[in-house]
């Protein structure tokens, strides 16, 4: 049951004839006209804004404008006040190592 089963050639693969191919006659339908192209069908309807959906649009972007100009400026507040932290406790740790030295 769980065996592959493997599959049999009937002949081996250099010593069999090739095929004969045949060429077929190409024929051509000079009696049809052509087609005339027609103008491809929009596949989706066209969007229509009314004022009502425009003015929505635009407080939506508006919003969203809005909100994220506040996060990015609060990330940068914070980027800033922990800079200046950072500097302050620089500045006091480097006095502290300085009035150590000088004590000796």
């Amino acid at each position: 049951m769980f065996r592959p089963k493997i599959p049999t050639m009937p002949t081996p693969a250099g010593l069999g004839t090739p095929p004969v191919v045949e060429p077929t006659a190409i024929i051509s339908s000079a009696g049809t006209p052509p087609v005339a192209p027609t103008p491809p069908t929009p596949v989706r309807p066209t969007v229509q804004l009314t004022p009502g959906t425009a003015l929505a649009l635009v407080g939506g972007g508006t919003a969203v404008v809005l909100v994220l100009g506040a996060v990015l400026v609060s990330l940068f507040l914070a980027v800033a006040i922990t800079g200046a932290s950072v500097a302050v406790c620089a500045v006091v740790l480097r006095s502290l190592l300085a009035s150590d030295t000088k004590r000796r």
